[in-house]
């Protein structure tokens, strides 16, 4: 149901109060302004939200949404719509218009507790949408401050999401940044939620008062059509938890199976952080007893870079590895799976699969001749590589082919790196839906991986939250901040669970030990203490190359994570059939509780464990907030009320701070 309220029509106005009220028996209540602005109300009849739309004095309009006697979000659509703007009203819905825009706002779902709404309008090329969310506004009895989630994965993951800044920022998957998760999803503790359609051309802006929204036709998008949309949905439920719950089954999907369990009970080993580039079958080999003689178990061995003769050939060296085959059935005697490192590039001197790769249209070319099918990447020049085409079938079954001759000399699988779109030329002329370019080049690569089964790993998506992998944080640098070091690792987690990808594979222990990086014992034991309640565990770097205690340590955090290893499965399956978080963020478990909405470095496994590890250099002690609840401290036994602080909590380098709800039975 809708009320006008407006001077300047108040004829018309009065005329269809009496035609309602006679049709329908709806007392509507007319209210004279002093002003020319004007105003429409529109209510959702189950559930019992209101939408308000408002001219303000600039022939801009706000967007005022109300549950009950609470306004919870405002949006102001940053348009002058002049001052012979309107607004009609329909059954399911009211139409804003003016100035060549015109905004619908439709009723798409309308339940006890759940209102669904659409914001949409067509634009020509050369018309610019732009809408603004006011993050910091305030609703409640109270005025409770508004807190952020969702959003992009970023190298700096500040939490809640409201600390981050952008300007003009287009909403693809790069590697800039390390954005490789950026799903069109921003979630409020009001309990509303944002999510932006796939084929809006959207850039973001962002400072301490606002996000902003707007859909433009410029690169990095498809910019040789005439028209685009501007649509995105609201869902307004009542908190945080309720409204994730809704988008999970109406925007961003659940996975259909989860992956590979070996890869969560045991700890993943990686050639990379420890041997480089190049790597060898004897190197290999020795890496893997190593591991056995330690008395670590393994879900599989990595092969990272470079085993290729070169990259992009997917045809092993025979120098640095004279017998595949030969290696493989060793490292299975010993106990091993094998997987390989591979990568979407093919460089231009790696001949003959260039040629071929080119001459039959696999590569990605941009429709700016100059730049054609050129690229960079980390190991190659500028201008050296090109990028396949994995929005070209043809192209994709070549890859898929190799890929397939390579498992024939034993090698169980894959991990398959980088697939942001910015790897890629830029303006792509390539096969696709245009208003899903150039985005539709990672959900085509990461769909092509997941077709190899559970066992690979990603780290990137958009939209393929179905998919039963892991996916890979991006490369951590070997620190403690927030600059892409240890104080991230918690809030990317969350990031990552709220945006829909539940089966987190957390870096590597120490992160990467890039440039001048150094990995000291604390910092290694510390991470390795932070990822334990994680889905997997994945180590380059390893204890024996620190000393014996760091082998004790990390043996016994890994007996730790074996042990949960079937509650993190359980969370998994939850994940399949529920769409719940396997590492929730604490307010979970109340998303009421205004301390817990803000707690960036503690998180949930399922709602039975409170992990709070310490992630300050030198710190033997940390304050610990523990959420709504009775819980078990997972040390010394003692029992804990939650809602409340434990202040300085002794934990020294080998001690891990969790705790385990009373209730809870360990299988």
């Amino acid at each position: 149901m809708a009320i006008r309220v407006t001077k300047k029509c108040f004829l018309l106005s009065t005329l269809g109060v009496l035609v309602v009220a006679a049709a329908l028996t709806v007392t509507l209540v007319l209210v004279l302004r002093d002003d020319e602005e004007i105003s429409e109300t529109y209510r959702f009849a189950a559930s019992s939200i209101e939408v308000r739309l408002e001219e303000q004095p600039d022939h801009r309009y706000v967007l005022s949404i109300r549950r009950g006697d609470d306004r919870v979000q405002r949006i102001t659509f940053d348009h002058d719509f002049t001052d012979d703007s309107d607004i009609e009203t329909f059954p399911k819905g009211m139409r804003l218009y003016g100035n060549g825009h015109s905004v619908e706002i439709r009723e798409v779902e309308d339940s006890a507790g759940f209102a669904y709404l659409s914001i949409s309008r067509t634009l020509r090329k050369g018309q610019i949408g732009s809408d603004v969310l006011h993050l910091h506004d305030t609703f409640g009895a109270e005025q409770t401050p508004l807190h952020w989630y969702g959003g992009p994965e970023l190298m700096e993951q500040y939490y809640p999401i409201e600390k981050l800044r952008f300007d003009d920022y287009p909403y693809i998957t790069k590697e800039l940044h390390s954005a490789a998760i950026i799903e069109r999803y921003w979630l409020s503790t009001a309990g509303v939620f944002f999510y932006v359609e796939k084929e809006v051309p959207l850039f973001i802006d962002q400072n301490d008062q606002v996000l902003r929204f707007t859909a433009k036709k410029e690169l990095p998008y498809y910019t040789y059509d005439d028209e685009f949309v501007f649509n995105y949905r609201i869902g307004v439920a009542a908190d945080a938890r309720e409204a994730h719950q809704k988008a999970v089954e109406r925007v961003l999907n659940q996975p259909v199976d989860i992956p590979d369990e070996r890869m969560v009970r045991q700890p993943i080993w990686s050639t990379w952080v420890r041997y480089r580039r190049p790597i060898s079958q004897q190197t290999v080999l020795d890496f893997a007893r190593e591991i056995n003689a330690y008395g670590f178990k393994n879900a599989q061995l990595d092969i990272d870079d470079l085993w290729e003769v070169c990259y992009g050939s997917l045809t092993f060296n025979t120098i640095t590895f004279p017998n595949v085959t030969e290696m493989t059935e060793t490292l299975r005697e010993m106990g091993f799976r094998v997987t390989l490192w591979v990568h979407p590039f093919i460089n231009k001197n790696c001949d003959p699969w260039y040629t071929e790769a080119l001459s039959k249209g696999y590569l990605v070319k941009s429709h700016n001749e100059t730049i054609g099918y050129n690229t960079k990447w980390w190991n190659s020049g500028e201008n050296e590589a090109s990028y396949i085409n994995f929005n070209n079938p043809d192209a994709v079954e070549w890859y898929r082919r190799r890929l397939r001759e390579l498992q024939e000399l034993g090698i169980d699988n894959f991990k398959f790196d980088a697939g942001e779109t910015s790897w890629a030329p830029a303006d792509p002329d390539i096969e696709g839906t245009t208003a899903l370019l150039p985005s539709s080049q990672t959900v085509n690569f990461v769909r092509m991986c997941a077709a190899f089964g559970g066992m690979i790993e990603v780290r990137t998506g958009w939209g393929t939250q179905d998919l039963p992998v892991f996916v890979r944080m991006l490369d951590f640098d070997t620190r403690w901040g927030w600059n892409n070091g240890l104080l991230s690792l918690i809030p990317t987690l969350l990031q990552m669970n709220l945006n829909g990808y539940p089966f987190v594979l957390p870096d590597m222990i120490g992160g990467n030990v890039y440039g001048d990086d150094i990995l000291t014992k604390e910092l290694f034991i510390r991470w390795l203490e932070a990822s334990v309640f994680m889905p997997s565990i994945q180590f380059s770097k390893t204890p024996w190359d620190i000393d014996e205690e760091s082998i004790t340590i990390s043996k016994k955090f890994a007996q730790l994570h074996e042990t949960y290893s079937d509650y993190i499965i359980q969370r998994m399956r939850l994940a399949v059939s529920h769409g719940t978080p396997v590492n929730p963020p604490i307010w979970w478990l109340d998303p009421t509780d205004k301390i817990a909405q803000t707690i960036y470095d503690e998180y949930l496994l399922g709602e039975d464990i409170v992990v709070a590890p310490v992630l300050a250099e030198f710190a033997t002690t940390r304050d610990i907030y523990l959420p709504k609840g009775t819980w078990r401290d997972g040390n010394t036994n003692r029992v804990h009320e939650g809602g409340r602080w434990i202040y300085n909590y002794t934990a020294p380098m080998d001690t891990l701070p969790y705790f385990v709800s009373a209730t809870f039975q360990l299988n």
